[in-house]
C-alpha cells in the first residue's frame, strides 16, 4: 500500500520531522515510523489529522490504497463465499449418505448423531443466505458474477431479480430430488451390503 510512502512523502515536503509530525498528531514517533515503513496503518482519526496538517483531501491523500483494499476485500470475501459453498456442500453430502446408515443403529444414538449433523449443515446453510443477502446475490448469475469478480449491468441485474422468485422455486424443487435420489441409492446400497 502507499500511506506509509504518502505520509513521508508529505512531511518531507512540508519539512516536519517525524518527531514533530508525531506531536501534531498525538502520537509517538515510533509509530510515524512504523506508518511509513508500512509496518501498520494509520486509524481513521489519525488519516483525517494527517490530510489535514498536509493540507490534502482525505481523497487524494489515500486514492491508490481505497483501490488496493477495496481488491483484497473482494478477494477475500469471494474466497470465503467459496469456502462456506464447498464445506456446505461435504455436509450436505454427508447428512445425505449418513442417513440410512445412522437411522439403522438401534436405540436414538444413530438418529441424535443424524440430527447434530443436520443442524450443523442447516447453521452453513443460513451463513450462506446472510452472506448472500449481504451482497444482495440471490440467482444464479448473480452468484457466477461475484465468484468471477465481476458486477452486472443495470439490465443484467433487473432480470435477475425478476428472475430470483422462481429459480428459489426450481432451486428447493432440484435439491429435494437430488437428495430423495441419493438417499435411495443410499439405501439400495447399504441393504446390498448387509444380504
Amino acid at each position: 500500500m502507499d500511506i506509509g510512502l504518502q505520509i513521508k512523502k508529505f512531511r518531507e515536503q512540508q519539512k516536519i520531522s517525524q518527531e514533530e509530525l508525531a506531536f501534531k498528531i498525538f502520537v509517538s514517533r515510533q509509530t510515524i515510523s512504523n506508518w511509513e515503513t508500512n509496518k501498520s496503518c494509520p486509524d481513521v482519526k489519525s488519516l483525517i489529522a494527517l490530510s489535514n496538517i498536509f493540507n490534502v483531501s482525505l481523497d487524494n491523500f489515500i486514492k491508490e490504497d481505497i483501490k488496493e483494499m477495496r481488491e483484497i476485500v473482494e478477494k477475500t470475501t469471494i474466497k470465503k463465499f467459496n469456502v462456506m459453498s464447498f464445506v456446505f456442500l461435504v455436509e450436505l453430502i454427508i447428512v445425505t449418505i449418513s442417513a440410512y446408515p445412522l437411522f439403522s443403529v438401534d436405540g436414538y444414538t444413530g438418529i441424535i448423531i443424524w440430527l447434530c449433523l443436520f443442524t450443523v449443515a442447516l447453521y452453513t446453510a443460513s451463513k450462506i443466505e446472510r452472506f448472500k443477502k449481504k451482497y444482495d446475490i440471490q440467482t444464479y448469475k448473480e452468484i457466477l458474477a461475484f465468484i468471477d469478480g465481476k458486477q452486472l449491468t443495470y439490465d443484467e441485474t433487473q432480470q435477475e431479480i425478476g428472475k430470483r422468485n422462481y429459480q428459489k422455486i426450481i432451486f428447493a424443487l432440484l435439491a429435494g430430488v437430488i437428495a430423495l435420489i441419493v438417499c435411495i441409492i443410499v439405501i439400495f446400497i447399504c441393504q446390498y451390503l448387509i444380504n
